[in-house]
């Protein structure tokens, strides 16, 4: 009887956490979605364009990931909000987000007709 109750108690334990291990975030969430490979707070350089999010919270780290080949930077065009260069071929960088709430116009140092906008809450 005592081993029934110790495989009992043993059974419900691994009912358990295999109920909380069921809680993850999906990983085949769709592009641009939250997820395990998504973030509030990335800036993605893909195909010589920024794919950035809607905004981020004022101070926050933001995070630059460049899937291209050639070297690309994420410059502020006014000030020195931040300027951050990233190396190709999945190379990151990162930069804190101005504290200020607003929109920051950006560039490409290297490629000026790379444009994108930072929007700070």
């Amino acid at each position: 009887m005592m081993k029934s109750a110790k495989a009992m108690g043993a059974l419900t334990l691994v009912a358990i956490l295999s109920g909380v291990a069921g809680c993850s975030v999906d990983s085949r969430a769709p592009s641009g979605t939250a997820g395990p490979s998504a973030s509030a707070t990335a800036i993605t350089i893909r195909d010589f364009s920024y794919q950035t999010p809607t905004a981020v919270p004022s101070g926050a780290t933001v995070t630059v990931t460049n899937m291209d080949t050639d070297p690309h930077s994420v410059t502020a065009d006014e000030g020195s909000a931040f300027d951050v260069n990233v190396t190709g071929s999945g190379g990151t960088a990162t930069f804190i987000a101005p504290s200020k709430p607003g929109n920051y116009p950006f560039h490409c140092f290297f490629h000026p007709d790379m444009h994108g906008t930072l929007t700070v809450k």
